[in-house]
């Protein structure tokens, strides 16, 4: 069991919990693992209880940005859409889910949460920083062109994602606006793309399987080689977590 921890949005006059079916259709189809939808109430959450029904947890990307002042940041131009109850779900559940050993894969806003939660910080604006690239969308194209692949990152040598990927480069797409600044002690830098931004971390110490990704992995998960291999890892390191929370409850038990 995945928990996907949904966006707020309101919809109409009334608000909704929301979670793109791409990330869905990638937990069922390549993970080979039932999603459960996490509401994002923030404190009105029981955290523990979560942490009990889940096996894994998948941070999923969202047009919404995290708000600054959670990294000291300055604050968002107007009109930036924001999801303070993502923020508010997320942001504290992220260092509890690491401490209690839950596989992990941090997607797009998924991956910045990662690090604002651990005490890093963002580039609001990656495009207007000196010596990068812009990393955006273009709204124009079709979504299979925005998704298309758009530069290439280069894996760090000997790191988790050269082992899974079995090679030392990949071609990726980008959709992002904002990328890492400063990061955050407890993680790894496991790529980059051309310009430097940060393009996929790990976290060093983690128990079991615990990455972000700035791209979007889950985007035609079952048509891309690395998607395939990324979504492959995390189902079998949360079907192993499953497995020693069984064997627990049994031995318990007796």
């Amino acid at each position: 069991m995945i928990g996907i921890p949904a966006d707020r949005r309101l919809l109409g006059s009334h608000w909704f919990h929301c979670v793109g079916e791409k990330y869905i259709a990638a937990i069922i189809d390549v993970a080979g693992a039932l999603p459960m939808l996490i509401p994002s109430m923030g404190g009105q959450l029981a955290a523990d209880e979560l942490l009990a029904h889940c096996d894994g947890v998948l941070l999923t990307g969202s047009p919404s940005n995290v708000e600054p002042h959670h990294y000291a940041g300055v604050p968002s131009e107007p009109g930036t859409w924001h999801d303070p109850a993502r923020d508010a779900t997320t942001l504290p559940f992220i260092p509890r889910l690491i401490e209690a050993g839950l596989p992990l894969l941090a997607i797009c806003r998924g991956f910045q949460e990662l690090n604002v939660a651990l005490g890093g910080s963002l580039h609001q604006k990656l495009h207007e920083v000196p010596g990068f690239g812009s990393h955006r969308e273009d709204d124009s194209k079709t979504l299979d062109e925005q998704y298309g692949p758009a530069h290439e990152v280069a894996l760090t040598p000997g790191g988790l994602f050269e082992k899974i990927a079995q090679q030392s480069v990949l071609r990726v797409n980008s959709l992002h606006s904002q990328g890492i600044d400063r990061l955050a002690e407890g993680l790894s830098v496991e790529a980059r793309s051309p310009d430097g931004v940060i393009e996929a971390v790990r976290v060093t110490n983690a128990r079991r399987f615990a990455v972000g990704v700035q791209w979007h992995p889950e985007w035609r998960a079952t048509q891309n080689e690395f998607s395939k291999s990324l979504f492959s890892a995390f189902g079998d390191a949360v079907r192993a977590y499953a497995s020693g929370k069984t064997v627990t409850k049994v031995t318990g038990a007796v």
